[in-house]
C-alpha cells in the first residue's frame, strides 16, 4: 500500500526535524519533543486502522449487497412479483360493534375486529397501520361522519388478538361523546395500510342494532 511506502519517508523527515530542534535545546527540551512527537505519531497511526476498518467494512457491506441484487434479479425473472406478495383483502370481523365496559347500561365503546387475509384466503399478521371512521350513513352529508381514529404501527402491534381458531387487530375506540342512538344501522369504515408494500385496502361493516 501507498501508506506503507510514504510511512518511513514520514518517520525520516520527522526524525531529520527532530535532530535539527534538539540540537540546540538541552536534555529536559529533547525529551519533551521526542514525547510529543511520539504521541502524534500514534494518533495517526491509530487513524490509520480507523480508516482501514472503515473501508474493510465498506467493502464487506458492498459484497453483500451484490449478492441480494443478483437475488433479486433471478426472482424477477423467475417469479411472478405478485406471487411474493402476501396481503390480499382485509375482512372486519362480524363481532365488530358497541360495548358497556363498565356496565352502567350505556354502551361507551367501539371495538374493530380487522383480519389481514393472504392470497390463499388465511388470515395473517402484517405491519401497517389502520384509519377507522365510524358513520350514521341515515343522516345528511354533513353530520353522517360520527369519530374517527388512526392506529399506528406500534399500537397495531400491541392489539394484535389471537383465538385458538383465528386472530386479528382488536382496536377499541371512545363513542361516549359521539354515539347518542344505538337504534339505527351505523358503519364501519377501515382503510388499511399495508407498510411492506405501501398498499392501501378498504373495508366496510354495517353494524346492525341490537
Amino acid at each position: 500500500m501507498k501508506l506503507n511506502i510514504v510511512r518511513p519517508a514520514l518517520y525520516a523527515i520527522m526524525a531529520g526535524c527532530v535532530l535539527g530542534v534538539v540540537g540546540g535545546c538541552g536534555n529536559g527540551d529533547r525529551e519533551d519533543i521526542e514525547r510529543a512527537l511520539t504521541n502524534r505519531i500514534e494518533k495517526l497511526e491509530d487513524k490509520k486502522t480507523e480508516l482501514l476498518t472503515q473501508l474493510e467494512q465498506g467493502r464487506t457491506k458492498n459484497k453483500q449487497l451484490e449478492k441480494q441484487i443478483q437475488v433479486l434479479s433471478g426472482l424477477r425473472a423467475e417469479v411472478d412479483i405478485e406471487d411474493l406478495y402476501t396481503l390480499r383483502r382485509i375482512k372486519i370481523h362480524k363481532y365488530t360493534g358497541f360495548y358497556d365496559k363498565d356496565e352502567d347500561g350505556k354502551k361507551e365503546k367501539l371495538i374493530v375486529y380487522v383480519q389481514p387475509i393472504d392470497k390463499q384466503g388465511d388470515i395473517i399478521k402484517v405491519p401497517g397501520s389502520a384509519d377507522v371512521e365510524l358513520w350514521d350513513l341515515n343522516k345528511d352529508a354533513g353530520q353522517a361522519k360520527l369519530g374517527q381514529w388512526h392506529a399506528g404501527l406500534d399500537e397495531l402491534k400491541k392489539n394484535w388478538f389471537t383465538t385458538l381458531i383465528k386472530g386479528n387487530y382488536r382496536l377499541m375506540f371512545d363513542i361516549a361523546d359521539k354515539v347518542d342512538d344505538f337504534g339505527e344501522p351505523l358503519t364501519v369504515k377501515v382503510t388499511f395500510t399495508d407498510y411492506l408494500t405501501g398498499r392501501v385496502f378498504k373495508e366496510q361493516r354495517v353494524i346492525k342494532p341490537d
